[in-house]
C-alpha cells in the first residue's frame, strides 16, 4: 500500500472518529457537559473536513497538518494539566495518548509540498541573481 492510500485510510478512520464527537452534542440537557459540547462541535467539524480530504489529500495539505499539530498541542496541554493535577491522571491514557498518537500519525503522513514549475523557475532566477 502506498503512502497516499495509507493517508486516505487514516483520514477516513480519523474523520469518522472525530465526526462521532457529534454524539456529545446530543447531551444538551446536561450542564456538566458544556465544555465537552464546544470541543465536540470543533472535532465533528474537523471530522467532516478530513472526510472531504480523502479524495485529494495533497490539495488539503494544510488541513491535514493543522489536524495533526492541533491534536499534538491539545495532547500537550492535557499532559501538563494531568502533571499539575488539574485533570485526573487517568486522562493521560484515556485522552492524551490517543490524541497525541493521532497528531503524530497525521503530521507524519502530511503530504509533501507540491513543487510547481514556477516555483522551480523562481528558485533558479534567485540563485542566478
Amino acid at each position: 500500500m502506498n503512502r497516499k492510500r495509507i493517508l486516505q485510510v487514516v483520514l477516513g478512520i480519523f474523520g469518522l472518529l472525530f465526526f462521532a464527537a457529534v454524539l456529545a452534542l446530543m447531551q444538551f440537557n446536561d450542564p456538566g457537559k458544556i465544555t465537552d459540547q464546544m470541543l465536540a462541535a470543533i472535532y465533528a467539524t474537523l471530522g467532516v473536513f478530513l472526510l472531504l480530504a480523502i479524495r485529494n489529500p495533497s490539495a488539503h495539505r494544510s488541513l491535514i497538518a493543522f489536524a495533526g499539530w492541533s491534536n499534538l498541542a491539545h495532547g500537550t496541554v492535557m499532559a501538563i494539566q494531568a502533571y499539575r493535577h488539574l485533570i485526573p491522571p487517568r486522562d493521560l491514557l484515556v485522552a492524551v495518548l490517543p490524541i497525541s498518537m493521532i497528531g503524530i500519525i497525521l503530521v507524519a503522513l502530511t503530504p509533501p509540498k507540491e513543487r510547481t514549475a514556477t516555483s522551480g523557475n523562481i528558485a533558479k532566477s534567485s540563485a542566478m541573481s
